[in-house]
Parts: structure tokens; sequence; C-alpha cells
């Protein structure tokens, strides 16, 4: 189980999630194009099924499941779990919901409201816990305890890493012979895919990932040859507050050129750039590309340019350029 997924892996991941998922388009700005000098083409997985590409990787790990796989537990319930702020938990919670089984989500109490009303929407049983990974370990085996639950890691898994990667299938087969593609980096689950996917099958493109000033972990991995750990984050882009998985970070670090930076200023310039110009409703996390894109343009190669972006999750009534 610890093996990189293969390409058959991914290919066989989009045919079993197509059916629960959709195939998002892509879409261009001629204001985009000229700030940036090139070709830009946004694969808009904030369209995607609970707004984030994690549906991918939670729907092809729980339908890959085996009657096998869920332990007898007292009830004979089949039930999933994870501990998430907000996508992930979403994805898993829609996933279950799909399969016809149950979900226990443990959130962190300052998780976004957005993302804890979505979560509790998809039909989740959710438990609060104390913003640390130990409290959110802690509380997940005692669930996993009482319930027998499978637990589905938000990317260090092998499953989710090959759903992930189907996003840049798609853009691949939407847009051909693109020189560079861009994601957002946290845990690594969406990069690592991405990188996966693009060396099997556009070995000339080049892979980048984007992650903010503030929690520049997977900078610093890159960089040293081994992961370090990500410790207080402080950024906007709740989403990337993680640190990179013994399962992601080899491949990133096999077949991801450079992980780009951006500052909080560039991140929010190029969130509201997106809303303005393409009326794309995107979150803090998903403009990191762009972001990164507009800061070090010339740590870029080429003219045509995909970026993933990965989710539209907002709470609209605290956009971070509103005062007050």
């Amino acid at each position: 189980m610890h093996s990189s997924p293969s390409i058959e892996a991914i290919r066989e991941a989009a045919e079993k999630i197509m059916p629960y998922i959709h195939r998002t388009p892509v879409f261009t700005s001629a204001t985009i194009n000229r700030i940036c000098r090139g070709q830009i083409y946004f694969k808009s997985e904030n369209m995607q099924k609970v707004g984030a590409f994690k549906a991918r990787g939670a729907v092809n790990a729980v339908f890959s499941l085996g009657e096998e796989d869920f332990p007898a537990n007292g009830n004979g319930e089949k039930c999933v779990t994870t501990h998430s702020s907000g996508n992930h938990a979403a994805a898993l919670a829609y996933a279950a919901r799909c399969r016809g089984i149950t979900s226990h989500v443990v959130m962190p109490e300052n998780a976004p409201p957005v993302k804890k009303s979505a979560v509790a929407g998809y039909g989740a049983r959710i438990t609060y816990t104390e913003p640390t990974q130990q409290a959110r370990e802690e509380t997940l085996k005692d669930i996993v305890a009482q319930t027998g639950a499978v637990f589905i890691h938000p990317y260090n898994d092998r499953r989710v890493i090959a759903g992930q990667a189907t996003a840049a299938l798609e853009l691949m087969e939407q847009i051909p012979d693109l020189d560079t593609i861009i994601t957002p980096v946290g845990g690594g689950g969406l990069l690592s895919g991405t990188a996966l996917s693009v060396s099997s099958l556009q070995p000339g493109t080049e892979v980048l990932g984007a992650e903010p000033a503030g929690a520049d972990d997977a900078f610093r991995s890159l960089q040293a040859g081994k992961i370090i750990p990500l410790t207080n984050p402080q950024t906007i882009a709740d989403g990337l507050r993680t640190s990179l998985g013994s399962l992601t970070f080899p491949i990133i670090y096999k077949h991801v050129r450079a992980i780009l930076t951006a500052d909080e200023e560039a991140i929010i310039e190029a969130m509201r750039l997106t809303w303005e110009r393409m009326k794309l409703v995107v979150e803090p996390s998903a403009s990191l590309p762009l972001a990164a894109l507009m800061s070090k343009r010339d740590q870029v190669k080429g003219e045509k340019i995909g970026l993933i972006i990965s989710g539209g999750n907002v709470d609209l009534d605290h956009l971070p350029w509103q005062k007050g």
C-alpha cells in the first residue's frame, strides 16, 4: 500500500469516480493572460462536487473499499472516518453518502463556518476538537475504536492520491501540450497526483507547486530533501496549513521541479482578480497558483500554463479584502 499509484490506477480511478463527480471546465481570461504574459488555463475544481478537488480522492478511496475492509462492529454498520479542517471532510461525507454508508468526521473547533455547515449538510456525524494535531488524532482513534470506522487520510493514502491525479488527467485532455502545470500544495495529495499523471503522459510538461510564504514547509522540504514539518503556519489559506505526507513527499521530490511561494498580499490580490475578472468564486488556497505565477513569473517555463484551481468554499461574510 506504500508504492505510488501507477498511471493504470489513476485511469481506473477516473472511471470509478466518473458517475459521482464533475468533469470540470477550463477557463481563460484575456486580462490575466496579459498580466502573466502567457496563455493561462484555469482548471476550475472550485466547480467540483463539494466545491473542491477533494471529491475526487475521497470518492475513489470510499468506492475502492471492499467488504473485507470494513471490520465487524457491534451494529454491523459500515463507516468511514477522517480528520479535516474542511474540504476533505465534506468530500468524505459526500462520498460516503453516495455509497450509502456512514461518515464520522473530526473537525477543529476553529474550522471556517462555511466548511462546518457543508460537512453537516452531507450528513456526516461531526466531532469537534481542539485545533491541534494531537487532539485530532486522539479523537479519531477513539471513533475508530468505538465504531470500527475505516480511516481515510486526507492526502497520505494512495487511493486518495490516485483520485486527485484525475484532475490533471482531464486537464491534459482538455488542453494538450501545456508547458507548465501549477497546483497548490498543503499535504501534497493534489500536487503528487498531478506529478504522477503528468510524468507518465506528458513528461515534457513541468510541474510546480505553490504555497504561502507563511506556510512554506513544502518549499523547505524540497530544498532539504526531507520532510520539514510545518510549525505555526501564518496564512489566510486555511487549506494549506498542513505538512507533507510520507507518501506524497517522495513523489513530489522526484517529479516536481520547484515550489513557488506567495505572500498574503499576493494571495488576496490573485483571489480578488479571479473574482472580478473571471467571475469565479475561489478560496484563498485555490488562489496560490495564480498568486505564485504573478509573483514568480520568471521561474515559470513557457507560454501555455495550466493552473489547477483547487476549491471555492469561501465564507462570504468574511472576505479577505473587506475591512472590519
